[in-house]
């Protein structure tokens, strides 16, 4: 019953909130700018989502998240540049390609990478992360440094804002099943998940490729907002950035990672207005918040702010007491 409420309140709030931007762009009380900064932030989503599969889930730590999200940025805009397809048929086609791509990349990475734990995993997919930086500068097909440009726009608010939807659901619902009990299963015990026997390296693996998968769409989403790419957007720095939002939602809470996301993506916009002080007063934020609240954010824990938490655990309640009634 939890589970089902909180998973009801997510889509409700979703779902709200699309109508709710939707009536202002179509008033023009939401500009061409906020808008760019909705679907900026809904980016943000796609890529923490994908990352705290590993990160919060699985308990590894991954520091080059940002190298699948260019491996499937660059495959998706190769694609859209250079086939001659309608857009309906042609956009889905790249997102699905450098997911895959991405997911592919993924696999040869963790086969070595995973094999490894704690800090000195994260140090080597730190590494591959830099390479596929690196190898993206260097080769021609890709434009080297100068990037490539002219990349057909077809990410829109109403397209990144489904896309997001599916993605999200689709990790719940992985979560939820037999796969991600395992997954969850070898964060919490790794050598008691292997002596009951399950694979745990086929489960790491596959965590791996998929969070890569999504990465990968992610990027095609960013490809084809902003219609130009370089090396250059594809850092360390973003790894972190969204290895952030993962700890600041809380690990293994998917919930707690949107919301980390969209508080981050609006509160990084309104500070821009203190341009001098910005990143001093978006480190302190940052500070704050997890010295208030170390475990993160979570639908829980805004449920409770707001009075609700109680109401919702008496109704669940009283639903379970008529039904043992009858």
């Amino acid at each position: 019953m939890k589970n089902k409420n909180k998973s009801l309140i997510i889509l409700g709030s979703l779902l709200l909130t699309y109508l709710f931007l939707m009536i202002g762009l179509s008033l023009g009380m939401i500009n061409s700018y906020f808008s760019g900064v909705i679907v900026a932030i809904l980016i943000n989503v796609i890529m923490a989502s994908s990352l705290t599969l590993v990160t919060g889930y699985l308990g590894e730590l991954v520091l080059g998240h940002a190298g699948f999200m260019a491996v499937g940025a660059y495959t998706s805009a190769l694609i859209t540049m250079n086939l001659d397809l309608p857009a309906a048929l042609e956009f889905p086609i790249a997102l699905l390609c450098g997911g895959a791509f991405a997911a592919f990349i993924g696999i040869l990475i963790g086969i070595p990478a995973l094999r490894l734990r704690g800090d000195y995993l994260g140090i080597i997919t730190l590494g591959f992360g830099e390479i596929i930086r690196i190898v993206l500068n260097n080769l021609k097909v890709t434009n080297g440094a100068k990037g490539l440009s002219g990349i057909p726009s077809y990410s829109n608010f109403t397209v990144t804002f489904f896309v997001t939807i599916v993605i999200v659901t689709a990790l719940y619902l992985l979560i939820k099943s037999r796969h991600g009990r395992a997954i969850i299963a070898i964060r919490e015990n790794e050598i008691a998940t292997d002596c009951v026997g399950i694979c745990t390296f086929y489960y790491k693996t596959f965590a791996f490729a998929i969070a890569a998968f999504f990465a990968g769409i992610g990027g095609g989403l960013y490809a084809h907002y902003l219609q130009v790419l370089s090396p250059s957007s594809f850092g360390f720095l973003n790894s972190i950035e969204y290895l952030i939002i993962v700890v600041l939602g809380g690990m293994g809470s998917l919930s707690g990672t949107i919301i980390a996301a969209i508080v981050l993506g609006a509160l990084n916009e309104v500070l821009r207005a203190f341009s001098e002080y910005r990143m001093l007063i978006y480190s302190l934020v940052l500070i704050s918040m997890m010295v208030c609240k170390a475990k993160g954010i979570t639908v829980g824990l805004i449920l409770d702010k707001l009075g609700l938490k109680n109401k919702l655990k008496f109704r669940g309640k009283q639903n379970i007491s008529i039904g043992k009634e009858e």
